[in-house]
């Protein structure tokens, strides 16, 4: 309950701020609200990866210690608010999320873009291959599965570097959804594919989102795999420094996050994978789930908050 409400917080904060317009200020409110509600809790943790160094946003930054100091040393991995254009346009999907394992668990990294590719639970180990062809990887997939490769429906993030991507999809009779932002969410639809009908994810994203979306996929089952994009000597010499000594190493899910990991997300606009916040007179609604790796429990919490003042900031 104590991760659950610090993804409430920040997930009020910023559902203040839907629709306005403002990126930053969103990210900032949603920040400034798990920032507290962290330094709150019985730990003594670090943010090994966070959102805000690639794109000049503010962050929980990378290195940041937080908590009481009083408790058990924790990795947490970070994105107060995932999807922050959709959040500032009240577009579906915008979630505050949050990781946490025992120190030395989460893949600390810099905040750079990451190479990934994932699918849900029920398939062979190994079945899909980041360095493989998107035909060989869908083709495996509908193997899997049974059925035909233009039975597979895959998700990726809708960006000009994902034309060749999309094209090589597009050529083996997949269909595709394509996605704005908020690839946590993405990935993890694949771990619910009765109810999304995605099968596989591909495509490049954020590093800590790949982080997240690996600690949320290791509870339920799925595959993973990522590499970060370091493709500057400036990034290369940033993951040394962080203890990555092979710069094309190729993650597997548990590299991503092992340990007994523990994932929370609040909903802040409407979507697939959550409700968003809803304002009332006495009234604030909120919807979280929250994934175990250790037990492969998955929670959803309905709530109703009607004490406001511990919304506010301090």
């Amino acid at each position: 309950m104590e991760l659950v409400r610090v993804t409430e917080r920040a997930a009020v904060s910023a559902a203040r701020l839907r629709g306005h317009g403002n990126e930053k200020a969103a990210d900032q409110a949603a920040v400034d609200a798990m920032r507290r509600e962290l330094n709150k809790l019985p730990i003594d943790g670090t943010i090994v990866i966070g959102e805000g160094e690639r794109d000049e946003a503010p962050m929980l930054f990378i290195g940041e210690r937080v908590g009481n100091g009083k408790g058990p040393k924790v990795d947490i991995a970070v994105d107060p608010l995932e999807g922050t254009t959709l959040c500032a346009k009240d577009m579906p999907g915008a979630i505050a999320v949050m990781a946490m394992a025992q120190a030395g668990s989460l893949l600390y990294a810099p905040d750079v873009y990451m190479d990934k590719i994932a699918i849900g639970p029920g398939y062979p180990q190994g079945v899909v291959d980041l360095d493989a062809s998107p035909a060989d990887n869908i083709a495996a997939v509908a193997k899997a599965k049974g059925v035909k490769p233009h039975e597979v429906s895959v998700l990726i993030m809708d960006r000009p570097r994902h034309a060749d991507l999309i094209a090589a999809v597009r050529k083996t009779g997949a269909s595709i959804r394509l996605i704005t932002d908020g690839d946590v969410a993405g990935v993890i639809f694949t771990a619910m594919q009765h109810e999304t009908g995605i099968d596989l994810y591909l495509g490049v994203g954020g590093a800590p989102e790949g982080v997240l979306a690996a600690a949320a996929l290791r509870c339920v089952g799925g595959q993973m795999q990522g590499r970060l994009i370091l493709d500057t000597p400036e990034k290369v010499e940033r993951a040394r420094g962080m203890g990555v000594a092979d710069p094309k190493r190729k993650y597997e899910m548990i590299d991503l996050a092992a340990g007994d990991v523990i994932v929370s997300a609040t909903g802040v606009t409407d979507g697939q994978l959550l409700s968003g916040v809803r304002f009332g007179k006495e009234v604030i609604h909120t919807e979280t789930i929250v994934y175990r790796s250790i037990t492969g429990t998955v929670r959803k919490i309905q709530a109703e908050h009607r004490e406001f003042e511990k919304f506010r900031l301090d």
